[in-house]
């Protein structure tokens, strides 16, 4: 009876010393220590190192995108532009033999349609263009990301989509013109007018070759729109 009570005296004194320890910062052994010990992890350096390349890399990765974005919709722009300047000062006055007869001939961007068409949409897709060069670079010097969020990622590949559908459209129209130009009509006394009008039509066939240009970066710029799409 003695012994258990000194026992249990022993035991009371040995937590009251273990508390003590633990209070002061000291160290405490038994086996919850050791349990305690056991299953706490010490800090690993390694894995911060490596999270902290992740998100570098993810940052770094971001930026390129956007950074990206910004170049497309610049060059979209200045070849927009070309397109549209290259066509608005097509214009020659020159004189074509006819039967051995000299008629004065004077041609201009205005008098055809599909001419017409190309700078209506040229003018719209550098407006287009330059609005969301504006927008993307604001958002590109303030940190902020290009594409904000998923709706305005699907209005801008909209955009691209039917600016670059109608830039194809004009193209093809212009260059049927530009061809016959070129060809004259067969059975028909009509010369190769571009003979006479070389300025004329090298302006012409250098804007058709900007506007199927700016077509390319328009689907550039849509594809990149459907990879943001689908990472986020």
């Amino acid at each position: 009876m003695v012994s258990e009570r000194r026992t249990g005296e022993a035991e009371r004194a040995e937590a009251k010393v273990g508390a003590a320890e633990m209070e002061s910062g000291g160290t405490m052994s038994g086996p919850l220590v050791g349990m305690m010990i056991t299953s706490s992890r010490p800090l690993d350096h390694h894995d911060l190192y490596q999270n902290q390349t992740t998100t570098n890399n993810n940052s770094k990765r971001k930026c390129g995108s956007d950074v990206g974005h910004v170049v497309l919709r610049l060059l979209c722009m200045l070849t927009s532009l070309a397109a549209l300047s290259f066509m608005v000062t097509a214009s020659q006055s020159n004189s074509v033999s006819i039967y051995g007869f000299q008629f004065p001939i004077h041609s201009k961007w205005s008098f055809s349609h599909s001419f017409e068409f190309l700078v209506g949409i040229s003018a719209a897709v550098a407006a287009h263009s330059l609005l969301q060069l504006l927008i993307s670079a604001s958002r590109l010097l303030r940190n902020s990301p290009v594409i904000p969020s998923r709706n305005h990622a699907w209005l801008i590949f909209a955009g691209d989509q039917v600016f670059a559908y109608a830039m194809i459209s004009a193209g093809s129209a212009a260059s049927g013109v530009s061809n016959l130009n070129r060809t004259g009509i067969r059975h028909t006394a009509l010369p190769n007018f571009c003979k006479y009008l070389h300025s004329f039509c090298d302006h012409v066939a250098i804007s058709i070759a900007f506007t199927f240009f700016s077509c390319i970066l328009l689907a550039m710029s849509a594809v990149q729109d459907v990879i943001w799409l689908s990472k986020n």
